[in-house]
Order: C-alpha cells, then sequence, then structure tokens
C-alpha cells in the first residue's frame, strides 16, 4: 500500500479551526501497518523473514565451502558495488 493511498483510506477529524487533530484508521489498514512496522522493527526484509531455514543453511555451506577454496574477494570491492 503506498502513501498516497493510505491518505485516501484514512479519515481525520478536525478542531473548531479547521485544524488535523487526530485520524481514524480502518482495522484493515491498521493491522497492514502493525505488520509493516513488525517486520521493520525486526531488520528483516520480508523475502528473507519467509526464506526457509534449509535455505539459509545451504546459503551459509556453499559460501564457507567457497570461502575455503580460496573463492573470496577483498572487501573494497564490496564496498565499490554498496556505492555504486
Amino acid at each position: 500500500m503506498t502513501i498516497a493511498e493510505l491518505r485516501n483510506l484514512v479519515s481525520y477529524i478536525t478542531d473548531a479551526e479547521g485544524k488535523q487533530t487526530s485520524v481514524i484508521v480502518p482495522q484493515a489498514v491498521w493491522s497492514e501497518i502493525l505488520q509493516t512496522l513488525e517486520r521493520l522493527e525486526s531488520g528483516l526484509d520480508p523475502i528473507d523473514e519467509n526464506e526457509p531455514n534449509s535455505q539459509i543453511l545451504a546459503d551459509l555451506t556453499e559460501a564457507i565451502r567457497d570461502t575455503q577454496a580460496g573463492d573470496t574477494f577483498p572487501v573494497s570491492q564490496l564496498w565499490e558495488k554498496v556505492y555504486e
């Protein structure tokens, strides 16, 4: 859900001067917001959060084998890719 969509789904409460003071959020939207915040709080992207443990273990095993075989590269190359 985009922010623009979210703005169209909520209702605003205003004071006597027309200043927005509160927001009424539909329950379904609130649940989605909470789920999004929980995923952010966990620090994991949903694709990682839902990855099976067996796949994580296989990826780690492959990384260890690559390292033992000397199939590595300098950390500076990693940073170069980050800042491309």
